[in-house]
Parts: C-alpha cells; sequence; structure tokens
C-alpha cells in the first residue's frame, strides 16, 4: 500500500490526478459525497440548533469500508477535493466517516489539474475550513427545511407529487411573471422608413429616417414628399473609437455565451466543462471570478506575441460586479494557451476552443474603429435621413473573438461606400414598413441564468441544477412553435410612383425558449400567496448573502437558520390549516343548460373543465384541457366546445369512429380497442372522417408486419427515442447507418441479431431456477433485476462479487413493503445516527 492516498470525488480526476504522482501515492475517489440527510425524513432537528443528521447511503457503504481500510494502511492522507463550498463539505465527510485523525490529514485544493498545480497544493496544504462547510451546510439544511415543509402542503392544497425548493421557485415565478406581461401586452403598430441610394460610381448606401411614423396615413403622406426629390449628403462625421474585449468567462457568462454561440443547454455545458476540467485541460469551471492568475497571464502574452505580434497585447486585469466571488480565485480558462484545440469528441472541443479565445482575446489589445455618421437632406423636406458605418483600423482582438449578445433587436453596422458633403445621391427606393411593438422576449436558459446572477439569486454550482429540476417537475417547459403568421403592409416609392401591398410574417416564435406549464402557474401563484417571503426576490438574495459572510467567518450558521426559522415555520403552520384547496381555479360562467358553474383547474392528471361543484347532488362533468390550451387563457367558449367530445365522425369497416381527448392528449378511437393518437395541427373540434381514416390507415400500415423473422413477425414505428422495429417483444433502435423508410430483410436480421447478441453481453449473472439476473446499465454501472423489480448498484461494486443471497436481500429491500412492515421501518428510523455537530474552528 502506497504511504498516501489521495481522496478526489470523481474517477476521472483520480486518473489525471495519479499521472502525476510518484508510486508513493494513491489515488481513489469518493464518487462525490459520501454522506448526505436521509431521503425519506427531514433529517433535521429543528429544537437543537438544526442539527443534522448525516447518513451514509446504501449504495456508499461499501465504499466508505474500502476507503476506511485504505486511509488506516496510509501514513497520511491527502483530501483533494474542489475549492468551493461543496468540495469542502465532502472533505469534512470523508474527514468524519473515515474517523481521520487530524495529524495524518491534510486538506489540499487546486483550481487546475495540472503537475505544477498539483506538485503546488500538496507543499501548500491547510486544514478543513469549516466556514465554507457551514455555508454549504447552511443551504443544504435551508433549502431541505423549505422543501421538506412547504411540499406536503402542495401534494395537498394543489397537486400530488409538487414540490417547492428556495431557488428553484423564484426561477419559475421569474418566468411566470415574463409570461403574464407578453399576455397582457398591447401591440402597438407604427412605420419604419428605410431607404436605399447609390453614388455616382453605383456604390450601395443604406439609411433610414430616425424616429417611426405613427400611421398607415403618416407614411403615405411622407413618401408623397419625397417624390421628384434630390438627395445630398448633409453631414459627414467621422470619429475614431475603440472596442475592448470581454473579461474571461465565469460559470454564468461560459453559459450564456455557450447557448448563444453552441447552442448548448445549461446542464450540457456544465457537463462538457466538467470533463475539460477532469482531463487537466481547463481550469475548475465553478466560479464567478473574473481574475487570471500571473501564470496565466504570462502564458496568454507568450502565445498572443507569438501569432500576432507583440502590439496585439496587452495586459488587463478585470474585476467581477458579482456579490460574494469567492467560490474559486480564477475564471475559467486554458490550463496552456499554447494548446488551441483539446477534447475527446466534437462538443467538447467546441467548448474548449471557446474557453481558450475568450481567455486569450482578455489580455489582447483594444480593438481600433473609425465610425461614420452620415446625413442625408432632400430638397422637398426638412426630415434627414441617416447611415452609420464603422471601419476596422487595428483588429486586436477581434482578431480571435467577439462576444454575442441576447439582444434580437441589434443591428450590425456595415461599411459605407466613400462619401463627401454636398456629393449627390441617387435614391432607388424608400420603403415605408409596417412594424410592430414587441412585448418582452421569453426567457432562453441562458438568459435566465443571467437574470438569476443580477439579481443575486443563486451561485455558480445552483445555475445548471436548478433549470433541470423545475423543467423535470413539468413547471417549465421549452416551446416548439416556430410562430404564426401575421399581416402587415409595406409602402415602397420607387420612380416617384408609391405602390402598396400585403405581406406575411411569422410572429411569436417561442422554439427553445422557457413557457410556465399550467401545473407550474398554480404552484407559483399558491406560493407567491401563501409564501411571499420565500419567493421574494429580495429574500432569496439577502439569503445567499448570508451564506457568503457564513464562509467568510462573519456570521454564524445556527443563528442565521434561526432567524429565518422562527418566522417561516409558523407561516407554514397557518397555511397548511387556513389556506383554500382550489387553487388556480377560475370560473368562466354558467352552463346554459343546467345553470351550474363552469370552470377550470387543475387536476390530478393535469388542467380540465368542469361544470358543477363536488356539493352537487349530480356529480360534476368533466373535461380534460387540449395539449394547446392553458387554464390562464382558455374561454367560455372554448370549455363548452370541450364537453362536445367524443365525437363520432362515422364508421371505418363496420365499427364507429371516436375523436376524443384524454390524459396524453387528443385521439382517435376505433373498434374500442385501437386508439391512435392525433398529429401536430389536427384540431379534434373539427377532425373530419376522411382525416380520421388517414389516422387510421397510417396506424394499420405501421402495425403491420414488415418481415417474419423465426416464424415472429416484425413491426416497426417511430416513438419518443426514435424509430424502432418490434420483435419477439423486443424494441430494436434503428440508428442512422440504415434507411429506415426502406429497410432490407438482411438490414432486419442484422438488427435482430446485433440486438441478441447486445443482450447476451449485457447479462453478468444469470441466476434461472430464481428468476435473478445482473445485467450492464450505463455510464459503467450494473443493475440486479428480478421481474419488475431493479436495484442499480453503485459504480464502486464489482457485480461478480455479489452472491445469489445478497442479490436476494437487496431484491427484497427493494420490493415494495407491506403497511405491517411499515412501522417496523418508520420505528428503525429513530435510532440515532446523527454525526457530531460542526464547530467553528
Amino acid at each position: 500500500m502506497a504511504k498516501n492516498l489521495v481522496i478526489v470525488e470523481s474517477p476521472a480526476k483520480a486518473k489525471t490526478i495519479e499521472k502525476f504522482l510518484g508510486k508513493d501515492y494513491k489515488v481513489a475517489s469518493s464518487f462525490g459525497h459520501i454522506a448526505d440527510l436521509p431521503a425519506k425524513e427531514l433529517g433535521v432537528d429543528v429544537d437543537d440548533d438544526f442539527t443534522p443528521k448525516y447518513i451514509v447511503s446504501s449504495d456508499k457503504k461499501d465504499l466508505v469500508k474500502k476507503l476506511k481500510k485504505m486511509a488506516a494502511e496510509s501514513e497520511m492522507v491527502w483530501l483533494a477535493s474542489d475549492e468551493d463550498r461543496e468540495g469542502e463539505a465532502i472533505a469534512w465527510h470523508l474527514a468524519e466517516q473515515l474517523d481521520l485523525k487530524k495529524d495524518k490529514t491534510k486538506r489540499i485544493v487546486f483550481n487546475a489539474i495540472t503537475k505544477s498545480a498539483i506538485q503546488k497544493a500538496i507543499e501548500n496544504p491547510r486544514q478543513i475550513d469549516y466556514d465554507l462547510v457551514n455555508a454549504q451546510q447552511a443551504r443544504r439544511i435551508l433549502d431541505r427545511i423549505v422543501g421538506y415543509e412547504i411540499s406536503p402542503i402542495l401534494w395537498r392544497k394543489v397537486k400530488g407529487g409538487a414540490s417547492a425548493g428556495r431557488v428553484q421557485s423564484v426561477a419559475v415565478r421569474l418566468i411566470v411573471e415574463r409570461e403574464n406581461e407578453i399576455i397582457n401586452f398591447k401591440s402597438d403598430n407604427f412605420f419604419r422608413i428605410d431607404a436605399d441610394f447609390t453614388t455616382k460610381d453605383g456604390s450601395l448606401l443604406k439609411a433610414k429616417l430616425p424616429g417611426n411614423l405613427n400611421s398607415l396615413k403618416e407614411a403615405q403622406s411622407f413618401l408623397e414628399l419625397n417624390k421628384g426629390a434630390h438627395f445630398e449628403v448633409a453631414d459627414l462625421v467621422k470619429k475614431p473609437a475603440s472596442k475592448s474585449p470581454a473579461p474571461p468567462f465565469t460559470t454564468s457568462t461560459l453559459q450564456q455565451e455557450a447557448s448563444r454561440k453552441l447552442f448548448f443547454n445549461v446542464s450540457r455545458t456544465m457537463q462538457l466543462a466538467q470533463r475539460l476540467y477532469e482531463a487537466g485541460l481547463i481550469t475548475y469551471m465553478r466560479t464567478d471570478s473574473v481574475n487570471l492568475s500571473n501564470e496565466a497571464k504570462k502564458g496568454a502574452q507568450a502565445e498572443i506575441e507569438s501569432a500576432y505580434g507583440a502590439k496585439f497585447h496587452k495586459e488587463r486585469n478585470y474585476k467581477g460586479k458579482s456579490k460574494g466571488a469567492q467560490e474559486a480565485h480564477e475564471a475559467i480558462r486554458p490550463t496552456d494557451f499554447a494548446v488551441h484545440s483539446a477534447g475527446l469528441d466534437r462538443d467538447q472541443t467546441r467548448l474548449y476552443e471557446l474557453i481558450w479565445k475568450r481567455a486569450i482575446a482578455s489580455q489582447m489589445s483594444d480593438a481600433k474603429l473609425e465610425r461614420t455618421n452620415v446625413s442625408i437632406s432632400a430638397n422637398t423636406h426638412d426630415k434627414n435621413f441617416t447611415a452609420s458605418g464603422e471601419i476596422v483600423k487595428f483588429e486586436g482582438f477581434l482578431k480571435v473573438y467577439l462576444e454575442s449578445t441576447d439582444d434580437e433587436d441589434l443591428e450590425q453596422q456595415g461599411l459605407l461606400p466613400a462619401l463627401s458633403v454636398g456629393q449627390d445621391l441617387l435614391n432607388i427606393k424608400i420603403t415605408a414598413t409596417e412594424r410592430f411593438t414587441r412585448p418582452p422576449y421569453r426567457f432562453t436558459e441562458a438568459s435566465l441564468v443571467k437574470q438569476l446572477e443580477e439579481l443575486g439569486i443563486g451561485r455558480p454550482s445552483t445555475y445548471a441544477p436548478t433549470i433541470t429540476t423545475i423543467q423535470n417537475r413539468k413547471y417549465i417547459e421549452k416551446g416548439t412553435s416556430l410562430g404564426e403568421e401575421r399581416a402587415y403592409v409595406q409602402l415602397s416609392l420607387t420612380k416617384d410612383v408609391v405602390k402598396e401591398k400585403e405581406l406575411t410574417e411569422k410572429t411569436g416564435s417561442d422554439k427553445g425558449k422557457l413557457i410556465p406549464t399550467d401545473v407550474g402557474r398554480v404552484v407559483n401563484d399558491f406560493l407567491v400567496e401563501h409564501f411571499s417571503n420565500v419567493l421574494d426576490y429580495n429574500f432569496t438574495a439577502k439569503v445567499e448573502e448570508s451564506f457568503d459572510n457564513i464562509a467568510e467567518g462573519k456570521e454564524e450558521w445556527t443563528d442565521m437558520m434561526n432567524h429565518f426559522y422562527k418566522d417561516f415555520h409558523p407561516t407554514v403552520k397557518d397555511v397548511a390549516e387556513n389556506a383554500e384547496r382550489e387553487v388556480g381555479e377560475r370560473v368562466l360562467g354558467t352552463d346554459p343548460q343546467t345553470g351550474k358553474p363552469i370552470s377550470v383547474r387543475l387536476g390530478r392528471f393535469g388542467a380540465m373543465a368542469q361544470i358543477g361543484t363536488v356539493e352537487d347532488e349530480e356529480k360534476p362533468q368533466f373535461a380534460s384541457l387540449l395539449p394547446s390550451q392553458s387554464l390562464n387563457t382558455i374561454t367560455l367558449e372554448e370549455v363548452m366546445d370541450l364537453f362536445k367530445l367524443p365525437r363520432t365522425v362515422g364508421e371505418y369497416n363496420g365499427f364507429p369512429v371516436e375523436v376524443n381527448q384524454g390524459r396524453f392528449g387528443p385521439y382517435v378511437k376505433f373498434n374500442e380497442k385501437t386508439f391512435v393518437s392525433l398529429e401536430e395541427g389536427d384540431d379534434p373540434m373539427t377532425l373530419t372522417f376522411e382525416r380520421a381514416a388517414e389516422l387510421i390507415q397510417q396506424k394499420e400500415k405501421a402495425d403491420a408486419p414488415i418481415y417474419m423473422y423465426d416464424e415472429q413477425p416484425v413491426t416497426k414505428g417511430v416513438g419518443r427515442f426514435g424509430p424502432f422495429i418490434k420483435w419477439a417483444g423486443m424494441f430494436i433502435s434503428v440508428n442512422k447507418k440504415y434507411d429506415f423508410d426502406n429497410l432490407s430483410n438482411n438490414d432486419i436480421e442484422q438488427l435482430i441479431k446485433d440486438k441478441i447478441q447486445k443482450e447476451k453481453d449485457k447479462l453478468i449473472i444469470d441466476w434461472e431456477e430464481e428468476g435473478i439476473r445482473i445485467e450492464k446499465a450505463r455510464w459503467g454501472r450494473h443493475n440486479i433485476i428480478k421481474g419488475k423489480t431493479k436495484v442499480e448498484l453503485a459504480k464502486t461494486i464489482d457485480p461478480l462479487s455479489i452472491t445469489l443471497e445478497k442479490a436476494i436481500e437487496l431484491i427484497a429491500q427493494k420490493a415494495p413493503k407491506k403497511k405491517a412492515a411499515a412501522k417496523k421501518k418508520s420505528a428503525a428510523k429513530k435510532k440515532p445516527v446523527a454525526k457530531k455537530k460542526t464547530t467553528k474552528k
């Protein structure tokens, strides 16, 4: 056994570090946290200074046992988890759970996995920073209390399975409020005037009229004024200008720019950045610092001067705007600027190159520009057209990189032809185009991160999981609509003739934008009404400041928790006892036939309409809303149409054909057992028999066998994960190397054979008589399977070490418990397993 044991969080990080250390060092992975609050109980003693009960989960017990043995056999244990609060907490849990002695334990941190960084860390060890631990502990416990106390209220009052989170709920609120602004926005029209001129040598000059005209009549009158007009350059102003580079990336700006330039969502960006970091290619990727180390600035200087020359270099120091920017000490940058391209796959390479360019550009000279503003006059009126452009005199950092923007209205300035004051211009065309004021833009993932950061909500490590969580909970979804057609008017003046034409454009696209679901809206409205303080933007930002103060040793975490809880818990009790159950209900009117109220609300299976109330002698009537309809905007007329379903539209092969709406959307029902989902664009209220018959025929064709293999039929279809064939109960994905529409018999046989072989290769152990087997799973894991019960083994467990007895035991633990057994389990929870309380050191 090696003299030194180094423990990191991930196997990939361990593999990279091990290359830099000698034979006296062994590097092991903790696979993240080895201890946490229990999953099925609060796990916090609120009456004893919020003492947490940390436990080792069942899938980590073997790992902890292994690490404990390795630590006992080593002369020194080096805790090398990440240098942020989460990493500090991991180091603390390792020290506690492995019973490490202080004199044989050292804490080391580094923001890059390079040989020099690792050696420097080992030369400068420190002790565990309990201020950072307590900051993480405060966040974890406060968030646990918020979720644990509010979520049960949501289950009872709003919808089963609903849940709340301190940062997640505020993010949902931002999106809901933005959507409300968009819905309530009243658009006004105006007319934008553009003109095309040419010089004597035929060079084109595009100009516009500053300001807009308010009506079609004004636009027509203005174009009439320009008939027979003589145009000339009235003024020409040239000014020198410069443009400076953006600072190197923080977590937030990396997520935003990767979204704009590479079209990655925030989770994808962080996954790729994590791999680049663990491979030693970039510095730590969870940071809100824009600083670069002296070593980095020297490396950038050498690369800039070597590639572009000394005049392209300018050393810069940046100051971050984010409060509490202390999670790491440096911005995200390459560990070696001489490496221009790196990564194990295309996406990693693209992200690395983006990071490299941004970091290099931050240490380059300003771009030198010449900006020109032109004023063009007419002899028939006193309104001047203007044009502007810029010439790059010296590229500077623009040789490498230019930051993108979220502003969809930003106009890029181009080059202008050579001009002089008094120069005559020939007018080619003047257009007056009807435009419309725009509602606020919906958030993208990137712009939501930017908003959260500006409000001081969350920190680098929270942005990606926050956005992922609110989508997984179905509070938010990404829009898919490319917009709707809108008509607009355009007037044009050409050769002194004014013409008018009507054009169309797409407007209101929400593709890829974040939109609240009905569930998200109702949950948000309930939380805002009853827990306004928790969802208050300023409160959430102040909580983050408190975490920062705890991390800096300026505030006691238990004081902060007590201050929060004394107001929060009474509010929870009051809401649980007094809040009404019918949350998010809208009463739209009265049913003309029965006189009963008509309302829409959130039901167990989603948004629904209702005629009558539960107090009525007769049961209320219910109807599910269509996927395109929303509780917030649906009208009484649209609700009344829903109660006309199901509609019988005709007969097919002697069976009635019905159109209806169900839990999973609108469908056609045929012969009592065949259901065909309507396609996008199909309206169940107007669907014709001809279209229904077409959908049924498509279904019959899809379900018809396309081949017989081993005396069993083969069918094909397209599911949520793409095209597939089905044979002998197996679904077999058809990848892009096959032409799915024209599969040959040989293709089908090969796909089936490959699948059979894959299933064989997946099988590790098969106890046939007991019906238990162990199979390979994704991400290097393994599963124990019996019938529909599946137990996932930790990556650290060797599947061949699992005996039949152990497999039976694990299956029994996973299988649903009988109610009688539940009491035993509850009693077992009362056993004291809490770890000793953290004290400041």
